[in-house]
């Protein structure tokens, strides 16, 4: 039985036979004198250059380095597929080129195996462009064979966790990943262009600030203290502002100690912005640019696709007040409830509360089961409860609610923004009122941070602030089902079984 006819998960003593066979064939080469694992190697060509240019290129002489995905012999000539990042090309041995000592290292040749080739460009009668190769040599010998139906494979989560495999046989996983580096590039493209500066804040934090979220914790011998991997990089990035930067971002990981989920992970990338003299509104209109930006840059239109619904990203978005979205599709108007009303509507309806829920909760409580399910086109929804927007700005002619907003796309939160509360003493009170829910026992409620009161003392500018979440971004754009479809390495369950 061939290589190419086994699904190797499938029979343990076949894989072990193949492992076997392999390292037959490494010891074979490191005894004929031959380096199984090559040094530098200096290549002329890739194989996308050399098929989009081939009549230009025919005849001409060619040096390449790739992995080798088939094999075909016949006898005195053969021929391989080499891939390399740009695509795949076909090789031809011939024993009369090569000469038989070297032709009969074919025989140690493995599919997997990484080889760098010098050749001439042709085409074969077939019509198929080719490489006839005059010299070959190993670069990396692959001691595991390849899957032949690693995509079909009953254990998907096998392509998460053997991500390196998963990007060898499936090209489409790997354009996932080059679509994701691309939107960041165009990301610091359009925050460079309107003239924010890129900074970088600590990532092990003394306390856990900027979001309402579980924070990991981790011990710093030196010090003998506990430190927090930060939740949100905000009040960082807000004493910059203080300190007179006027526009900064910052792109980068955070980790919430959290639940897994297909749009959740516990380590995420982030970019937040902050813009001095600025507001929510300023934010909404940058959300609008950088996404509608990135849609042109990819697809050359505003318009994508996603799971067969087309989603418009054309500017301007709709905006709607969460309160307003409630009544809309519950026909609840909590907005004329008191927090007892509030809390017998909830239970009218079936939602089941924390017993110690107040207002903001409930709101959004009904929001995440009668609203958010239905936001397909992209909208902004604003001006959030207070209780849950721990540093927005209030709303002047209504204490209850911020300045804040949230857009959604495919019923997923996508971003977070607001104008920014720049009144130490409302945000020490917002503080103390966090501490309260968190000696009643909510661990994800926010910490008191009294260096950045004192910061905001100092004086912070009114400012809007914009915080994007990447990982849902890509799974936008590249039509991806799961966050850890666009994570090359998503966190997963130990497992013993492979």
């Amino acid at each position: 039985m061939s290589e190419q006819q086994i699904d190797y998960r499938g029979d343990r003593d076949e894989l072990n036979e193949l492992l076997r066979i392999r390292r037959e064939k490494l010891q074979f080469l490191i005894e004929q004198g031959l380096d199984p694992y090559g040094d530098k190697f200096d290549r002329t060509h890739m194989a996308d250059d050399i098929i989009a240019n081939f009549d230009s290129l025919e005849g001409q002489e060619a040096v390449l380095a790739g992995r080798i995905m088939s094999m075909r012999g016949h006898g005195k000539a053969s021929f391989a597929d080499l891939m390399d990042p740009s695509g795949r090309i076909q090789l031809y041995f011939r024993v009369n080129t090569l000469g038989e000592e070297k032709y009969a290292l074919l025989d140690k040749m493995d599919i997997g195996d990484i080889l760098g080739v010098k050749g001439t460009i042709f085409r074969t009668r077939r019509g198929e462009i080719s490489i006839e190769v005059q010299d070959f040599k190993f670069l990396s010998k692959s001691l595991r064979p390849l899957p032949e139906k690693w995509h079909g494979l009953k254990d998907v989560d096998l392509r998460y966790r053997q991500r390196y495999v998963d990007l060898i046989v499936n090209p489409e996983v790997r354009r996932v990943f080059e679509t994701r580096s691309r939107i960041i590039q165009i990301i610091r493209q359009v925050l460079t262009e309107q003239g924010y500066m890129e900074v970088e804040t600590p990532m092990l934090n003394v306390i856990a600030g900027g979001a309402n979220a579980r924070p990991f914790i981790t011990h710093h011998n030196a010090l003998d203290m506990d430190l927090y991997l930060r939740i949100a990089p905000e009040l960082y990035l807000k004493r910059l502002l203080v300190g007179g930067f006027e526009k900064v971002f910052e792109l980068g990981k955070n980790f919430r100690n959290e639940g897994l989920s297909t749009k959740h992970n516990p380590e995420y990338t982030s970019c937040e912005i902050y813009k001095a003299y600025g507001d929510a509104e300023d934010m909404m209109k940058l959300t609008e640019e950088v996404f509608a930006r990135i849609a042109v840059e990819l697809t050359g239109s505003t318009k994508i696709v996603y799971q067969d619904q087309e989603i418009d990203l054309t500017p301007p978005w709709p905006r709607k007040p969460m309160l307003e979205a409630i009544k809309e599709y519950s026909g609840v108007d909590l907005a004329v409830l008191s927090l007892e009303e509030a809390r017998l509507a909830a239970k009218e309806k079936g939602l089941e509360l924390d017993p110690k829920a107040g207002y903001g909760q409930i709101v959004e409580e009904f929001f995440d089961a009668f609203v958010e399910p239905k936001l397909i086109q992209p909208i902004f929804i604003t001006e959030h409860p207070v209780e849950v927007s721990p540093l927005a700005k209030r709303k002047k002619d209504n204490p209850r609610i911020t300045d804040r907003f949230e857009p959604f796309i495919v019923t997923w939160e996508v971003a977070n923004g607001f104008t920014e509360l720049n009144d130490p003493i409302d945000q020490e009170q917002r503080f103390r009122q966090q501490m309260e829910q968190r000696e009643q026992g909510d661990d994800e409620a926010h910490m008191m941070d009294e260096d950045y009161i004192r910061a905001l003392e100092y004086g912070m500018p009114p400012a809007g602030g914009l915080g994007f979440g990447i990982d849902r971004m890509v799974m936008l754009f590249t039509n991806s089902v799961s966050i850890r479809d666009v994570l090359l390495f998503p966190h997963m369950r130990p497992r013993q079984d492979i």
